[in-house]
């Protein structure tokens, strides 16, 4: 940030990011005047208010003499200026309670990571995004299969980090129980310490000398792998939640907000893109403002997001919103979710 700006042009523009950000209106030089402790005439924090507008960090909108900040000034404010804001006693305990009372456990991914994108859209009113971590580099630690019918078989792969991924598979010919466990004993002795990757470039190698030699049990285990392998790479794993909440902020009550919004959050494939190729260091939180997304569609929007961890591996956490949210409390609330991600991992 090349601007330097004094004691009073920091006050002033910190007063309008925060009083915007609560209540969406332009703010006044009688405002900042009155409610603020900085004791200045209209007439003097008009002077500060131009000072800044020549910055480009706070601009007026046309139905208004208030100023709104910009990009520019959301950065500054975001950068220099804002507080960092304890997450509430009640907001912790509410979203604790929401993963406790589901019993939201590693076991079973797509109730966690779901309840998981609800809980922090319900709790922060964006759009939340989770995504689920790729397990490609993983280290497997065992395969079972479950008889559904007798022409569906569950495939149950657990990796070391404790997460589960499942598969069910349509068999063309009925398959005894003992077939599967000899099976599954055999794959869990022969992978044993292996990654995902390593098993997948090298499986039918490793699975020619099954005693059985059968090819649909063989059909079924490749197969299984590959389905899991798919899934990944299409990037079907990501869960988004808030888009009922998002909705009731002030911004989407036009028509045009309200549609482009709608838009964003179904456009897996965009979102997707945005967190699985932002990579963030371990603990920190990437904020991108308005025009610093590439994305057309993003201009108007603002993207919070974090890492969590379990285990080894890593998954993108965040939320995608108006400029106008609390990026503090975002900050926070990420944070919290991601230690609960990592608590539950164990």
């Amino acid at each position: 940030m090349s601007e330097v700006l004094s004691e009073r042009e920091k006050e002033i523009l910190k007063y309008i990011v925060d009083n915007f950000i609560k209540s969406a209106a332009p703010v006044g030089s009688r405002s900042v005047s009155k409610q603020s402790d900085l004791n200045l005439s209209p007439a003097t924090i008009r002077n500060v208010m131009s000072d800044l507008e020549e910055m480009e960090l706070i601009n007026t909108p046309h139905t208004s003499a208030g100023r709104v900040p910009t990009d520019k000034g959301y950065r500054y404010y975001v950068d220099l200026l804002m507080e960092k804001e304890k997450l509430s006693t009640e907001l912790e305990t509410e979203l604790r309670i929401g993963f406790e009372e589901k019993h939201l456990n590693l076991i079973d991914n797509l109730e966690l990571f779901n309840e998981t994108s609800r809980i922090l859209g319900k709790l922060s009113h964006l759009i939340s995004v989770i995504t689920q971590p790729q397990i490609s580099g993983c280290v497997f630690d065992k395969i079972e299969f479950v008889e559904l019918s007798s022409s569906k078989i569950l495939v149950v792969l657990t990796i070391k980090s404790g997460i589960v991924k499942t598969v069910i598979m349509e068999i063309k010919s009925e398959i005894s129980r003992k077939m599967l466990d000899s099976l599954s004993v055999f794959l869990n002795e022969k992978l044993h310490g292996l990654t995902l990757n390593k098993i997948r470039e090298t499986a039918l190698n490793r699975v020619t000398e099954y005693k059985y030699k059968d090819s649909e049990l063989i059909r079924l285990f490749i197969n299984s792998i590959d389905k899991i392998y798919n899934e990944d790479e299409k990037g079907s794993r990501i869960y988004i939640g808030g888009t009922g909440e998002i909705i009731m902020q002030p911004e989407f009550g036009n028509p045009k907000n309200f549609k482009d919004i709608i838009s964003l959050a179904e456009d897996k494939d965009l979102v997707i893109h945005i967190f699985k190729n932002s990579n963030i260091p371990e603990n920190e939180v990437f904020i991108s403002i308005g025009n610093e997304n590439k994305e057309e569609k993003l201009k108007n929007y603002s993207i919070v997001s974090t890492t969590y961890k379990i285990g080894d591996i890593t998954g993108n956490i965040g939320v995608i919103g108006p400029k106008r949210m609390n990026y503090s409390r975002m900050i926070s609330l990420l944070q919290y979710t991601s230690g609960l991600l990592k608590e539950i991992a164990g």
